[in-house]
C-alpha cells in the first residue's frame, strides 16, 4: 500500500516478553493482519514500528499484541522510553540455577559412575537441588511456552521447556521404575550418557539457556548505550523568563514555541531556540560528535542537548517536544535499529515456521533410535534436537549489528535512516559534492584588494562597505563586514540603487559610487581589468569600484574551502571512490576550488533541476551514486541519487530527502560513514553466515546422537553470544580525525 504523511501515521511500540525471532515475527504477522496496518517487529530492540491509518485507535495495536501472548506499550514520542535493561530480571535466576546446578551435576556424575558412594536418599537429593532450578528459575521459560501452546503457537520457549520437563518426568518416573546402571568413567557418562536419570541435564539446559538469554541481554544494552545517551540529554526542567523579566521553573516538557528561557552555565539548553541575549561557548560533543566549542551570541541558532560552557543565555524556543532536533536524532537511531535486510526478512520467516518443524523432526529422532531399540539414545537424542536448534541467532544476527552500528554513528554524528541506506552506501562507487557550504564554507570573504596610485585602501573600503551596507547579497555582507572591521562606523549611503545581476551605486561623501561588474563601468584601466582576470581565472569572485565615473579599485572574494575538504576528499578517494563537485558558479570558481581539494570530475554552472540531470547521466552510465548536500537547491539531487547524505546544518528540506544525515559540519565525516556501512555489512554477513552454518551443521549432529541435551544446551547459548559479540566489536570503530596539515 502506498502511505502518505496525511493518511498515515507513526505509532511505536514496546513489546515485553519475545524471547526469539519466532516471537517477533508472530506479533509482526497478528499486526500485519489489521487492515491498513503495515508492521516490522525487531526482537533485539524490543520494539514495532506500526504504520496505521491515520486516527486510528492504538488500544487496538496494543490488544493485538496481546492476543499474541505478549504485553505492548505505546512510546510517548515526546519522552521516546528507552527499552529497559531485561538483563536484572535474569541474573537472580541465573544465580541460583548455578548455585544448585554445579553441585547437582557433580554429584549426579559420581553416584552413576561410582555405584559404592551411593548413600540412602541420595537420588532424593538431585530432586532437591534440581527442583527449584527447573521450576523457579526456568518458569518464564514454561510461562511463555504455556502462554503461546493457549493460542496454538509455538517459540524457542516452547523447545526448552518441553526439552527441562521432558527431562525432569523421566526422571521422576526412573525414580520410581528404574535402578540406574553403573559402569563408565565420569566423561563418558557426560558425553553420552546411559543413566536414566536426567535431572542434571533439565537443571543444566536451565542454566545454559538463562546464561546465554543474559550475555544477549548485557550485549543488547551496551549495544544501546548511546540512545540512552542522546535520551539523557533532555533537560527535565527549565527556568521560564517572562516579558516583565520575572522567572519561573517549569518541567521541560511543558515548554512551548515563542517562551524564552535561561541556559546557566553549565547547564543543558533545553530545546532548539534562538539566544535573544547572552554570549558563550557551547559544548555540542554529544549531538555533532565534534570536540571543539562553539560560539554563540544573539541572534544564533542554538540546538537542545548542548551544554554552555561559559557565559549566560537568554534563549526563544522555536522548537518544542518531538520537532526537535534531538528528538530528531532519536527517532532516526531507532528506525536505523528497526531496519531489516532481504536475507534478514527471509531469516524470520523461516524462524516462524521453524519451531513447529524442530518440535517433528525431534519426535521423528526419538522414533527412530526408538525402533532401533535404543531407548536412551531415542530420548536423548530427541532432547538434543529440541534444545540445540534455537533460532535465537538468525533473530539477532542483523538487528544487533544496526543496534551498534546506529549508536556508533550517532555518536560520531552519522544518523543512518535505515539498512537500506547501509547497503546502498557499501554499493556506491561515485560521490557528487555540492561546493557551496558542504565543500566550501558559504561564505563569501573578501581575500585581496588592488588600489590604484593614490588611492587608499581604507578610503576605498569605506565607500564600497557604505554602498554594500544597504543590501543583502552575499558578496555585499561579504564587503561591508571587513569594510566595519577594518574602519568603524560606515557613513550613510544616498540615492542606493541594486542593479541585479550587475552591482550596486550609492552616493556616500558626496562622492558617485559604483560597485559591480565590468558592464557597470565606462571604461576599466588595462591593469585593474588584467588582475580583474587573473583573479577569476583561479576562481575569485571579482568586484570592481567606481569613484565619479573613475575605475579606482577592485576586490578579490571567496567562499573559503572548509578545512577538513582536502583530506575527506582523499580519504574518499582511498576507499575507491570517483568524485564530482555540482555547482552554480563558474567553471573556472569551480575547477580551482576542485583542484584545490582534489576532487577528480567538475560539473559548473548547474541549477538544481540541472543537478538531477548530472546525477541521472551517472546513473546511466552505470554508476551508483551518492550525493552530498546541504540546501534546499541540493534536495532534488539528494533525492535522485541512490544515496542522499544531508550535512546536518543544511536545511529540513536536504535532511528529510537525505538517507544519512551526518551532523557534523565536517566533510570528513562523508568517508567515516562509508566506513561504517561497509564495517557494519561485514558482521552482518558474517553473523548470518554463522547462524546458518549453525543449525545446517548442530542438528544432524544432535540427531545422529552425537550431541548430549547438556552439549546441546551449551552450543545453542554459545551461538547466540557469538552473533551479538560479534556486533559488539562494531563499538570499536573510530573515526579518522582530521589533522591539518595532514595529506
Amino acid at each position: 500500500m502506498t502511505a502518505t504523511a496525511e493518511t498515515t501515521r507513526r505509532v511505536e511500540l514496546v513489546v515485553e516478553g519475545m524471547t526469539c525471532a519466532a516471537c517477533a515475527a508472530r506479533v509482526e504477522r497478528k499486526l500485519n493482519k489489521l487492515d491498513g496496518v503495515r508492521a516490522g517487529v525487531n526482537f533485539a530492540t524490543g520494539r514495532a514500528s506500526v504504520l496505521v491509518p491515520a486516527g486510528s485507535d492504538d488500544s487496538l495495536l496494543v490488544q493485538t499484541v496481546r492476543d499474541a501472548g505478549y504485553e505492548a506499550q505505546v512510546v510517548d514520542p515526546r519522552t521516546q522510553v528507552v527499552r529497559g535493561d531485561r538483563a536484572r530480571g535474569l541474573w537472580r535466576r541465573l544465580v541460583v540455577a548455578l548455585v544448585l546446578t554445579v553441585p547437582l551435576c557433580d554429584l549426579s556424575i559420581l553416584c552413576t559412575a561410582m555405584p559404592q558412594v551411593r548413600f540412602p536418599g541420595w537420588q532424593w537429593l538431585l530432586l532437591a537441588l534440581a527442583a527449584p532450578v527447573v521450576g523457579w528459575a526456568a518458569w518464564p521459560l514454561h510461562r511463555a511456552a504455556w502462554r503461546g501452546a493457549r493460542r496454538g503457537s509455538s517459540s524457542m520457549d516452547t523447545l526448552v521447556s518441553l526439552g527441562i520437563t521432558a527431562s525432569s518426568v523421566w526422571s521422576v518416573h526412573a525414580m520410581f521404575f528404574q535402578e540406574p546402571p553403573a559402569g563408565g568413567s565420569p566423561l563418558e557418562l557426560l558425553l553420552r550418557p546411559e543413566g536414566a536419570l536426567y535431572l542434571e541435564v533439565a537443571a543444566g539446559v536451565t542454566a545454559f539457556v538463562l546464561a546465554g538469554r543474559y550475555f544477549e541481554a548485557k550485549a543488547e544494552h551496551r549495544a544501546g548505550d548511546a540512545l540512552r545517551a542522546l535520551a539523557k540529554l533532555r533537560a527535565k526542567t527549565v527556568v521560564v523568563v517572562s516579558d516583565d523579566g520575572s522567572r519561573t521553573e517549569i518541567p521541560a516538557e511543558d515548554l512551548r514555541v515563542g517562551q524564552r528561557f535561561l541556559v546557566r552555565p553549565g547547564g543543558a539548553v533545553a530545546t532548539d531556540g534562538r539566544v535573544v541575549s547572552g554570549a558563550s561557548a557551547l559544548d555540542c560533543s554529544a549531538m555533532t560528535g565534534e570536540s571543539a566549542p562553539v560560539e554563540v551570541a544573539e541572534g544564533d541558532e542554538v540546538i537542545g542537548g548542548t551544554t554552555a560552557l561559559n557565559g549566560r543565555l537568554v534563549v526563544e524556543a522555536t522548537r518544542v517536544g518531538a520537532d526537535t532536533r534531538l528528538a530528531a536524532m532519536v527517532r532516526l537511531v531507532e528506525e536505523a535499529q528497526s531496519g531489516k535486510a532481504a536475507v534478514q526478512r527471509l531469516a524470520d520467516r523461516i524462524s516462524g515456521y521453524f519451531v513447529p518443524a524442530v518440535l517433528v523432526l525431534a519426535v521423528l529422532t526419538a522414533s527412530v533410535w526408538w525402533l532401533l531399540d535404543d531407548a536412551d539414545r531415542a530420548f536423548t537424542a530427541g532432547l538434543a534436537v529440541l534444545v540445540i536448534a534455537c533460532p535465537c541467532a538468525l533473530g539477532l544476527a542483523t538487528p544487533t549489528a544496526l543496534m551498534v552500528a546506529s549508536g556508533c554513528g550517532a555518536r560520531l554524528g552519522i544518523f543512518i535512516k535505515g539498512y537500506q541506506a547501509l547497503e546502498t552506501t557499501r554499493a556506491i562507487d561515485t560521490v557528487v559534492l555540492d561546493k557551496t557550504g558542504t565543500v566550501t564554507e558559504g561564505r563569501m570573504s573578501v581575500v585581496d584588494i588592488h588600489c590604484a596610485p593614490g588611492v587608499a585602501r581604507a578610503e576605498v573600503l569605506r565607500w564600497a562597505g557604505a554602498v554594500e551596507n544597504a543590501s543583502e547579497h552575499a558578496v555585499a555582507k561579504a564587503i561591508s563586514a571587513l569594510a566595519q572591521e577594518e574602519t568603524g562606523t560606515l557613513p550613510e549611503v544616498e540615492r542606493f540603487t541594486a542593479e541585479p545581476g550587475r552591482g550596486a551605486r550609492g552616493r556616500v561623501d558626496g562622492r558617485e559610487i559604483v560597485l559591480g561588474r565590468p558592464a557597470l563601468f565606462r571604461a576599466v584601466p588595462p591593469w585593474l581589468d588584467e588582475r580583474r582576470r587573473e583573479w577569476e581565472q583561479a576562481g575569485r569572485t571579482t568586484v570592481l569600484v567606481g569613484c565619479d565615473g573613475e575605475t579606482v579599485a577592485v576586490l578579490a572574494l571567496a567562499d573559503q574551502v572548509k578545512p577538513s575538504a582536502r583530506d575527506a576528499v582523499a580519504r574518499l578517494h582511498r576507499l575507491g571512490l570517483r568524485t564530482l563537485l555540482v555547482t552554480g558558479d563558474n567553471a573556472a570558481t569551480a575547477r580551482a576550488v576542485a583542484d584545490e581539494v582534489g576532487i577528480d570530475e567538475v560539473a559548473a554552472e548547474r541549477l538544481p533541476d540541472e543537478k538531477v540531470d548530472v546525477v541521472r547521466d551517472l546513473q546511466a552510465r552505470g554508476r551508483v551514486v551518492a550525493v552530498v548536500g546541504d540546501g534546499v537547491n541540493d534536495a532534488p539531487a539528494l533525492a535522485t541519487a541512490d544515496l542522499g547524505m544531508a550535512i546536518g546544518s543544511g536545511t529540513d528540506v536536504a535532511i528529510n530527502a537525505a538517507g544519512l544525515i551526518l551532523v557534523r559540519d565536517d566533510l570528513g565525516a562523508v568517508p567515516d560513514a562509508v566506513r561504517l556501512a561497509r564495517t557494519t555489512l561485514r558482521t552482518i554477513r558474517g553473523n548470518l553466515g554463522w547462524a546458518f552454518g549453525y543449525n545446517v551443521a548442530a542438528i544432524p549432529l544432535a540427531a545422529a546422537g552425537l550431541l548430549t541435551p547438556l552439549v546441546a544446551a551449551a552450543a545453542m547459548a554459545l551461538s547466540s553470544c557469538l552473533v551479538v559479540s560479534n556486533s559488539l566489536r562494531l563499538r570499536r570503530f573510530a573515526p579518522q580525525v582530521y589533522r591539518p596539515g595532514r595529506s
